[in-house]
């Protein structure tokens, strides 16, 4: 009998809409991730349905996930939630079109038994949603120094004998 394959891929999803304005920093922290330093982690982007979030991290043992949150102090704001020991705090959701959510999509894929073995998301608090507009200045400048600190991130989860050491 063959041993189930080990699943040890980190894959990092940006959700968001790029032509909602600050909805759009999930895809753009997503590209500059893959364009500078992915560290060999698996990078996509979510712009429709967050339900089908379930199976773009088949197979993943890690997702990293990027999104808008509702402004609670100023745009920009990034907040980091291990989603495997707490919960994205209701003040950071936002409406949506869609009925669910990424909250919602983790509590239905740890209900069907199929979530990675960690999910952490980083929810970038944002003050516009306006179609067609432009992503704010403050929500835009952090888009660097967060694919900057996810790649970092990765990198201590693929070699966490290395990351103990620094």
């Amino acid at each position: 009998m063959m041993a189930p394959a080990r699943r040890s891929e980190v894959l990092v999803i940006g959700v968001g809409n790029p032509d909602r304005a600050d909805d759009g920093i999930g895809p753009l922290v997503a590209r500059r991730l893959s364009e500078r330093h992915s560290n060999g982690a698996r990078v996509v982007v979510c712009s429709g349905d967050v339900l089908g979030l379930i199976d773009d991290w088949a197979g993943a043992a890690v997702a990293i996930l990027i999104d808008a949150a509702a402004l609670v102090s100023r745009p920009g704001v990034v907040h980091r939630v291990d989603m495997m020991m707490d919960e994205l705090p209701c003040e950071l959701s936002r409406p949506s079109t869609h009925a669910f959510g990424i909250a919602e999509a983790v509590a239905l894929a740890r209900a069907l038994g199929r979530l990675p073995e960690r999910v952490i998301v980083y929810a970038v608090e944002c003050a516009c949603f306006d179609a067609g507009g432009a992503m704010t200045a403050a929500v835009a400048a952090v888009a660097d120094e967060l694919a900057a600190h996810i790649a970092a991130e990765i990198k201590a989860i693929q070699h966490p004998d290395e990351a103990r050491h620094a």
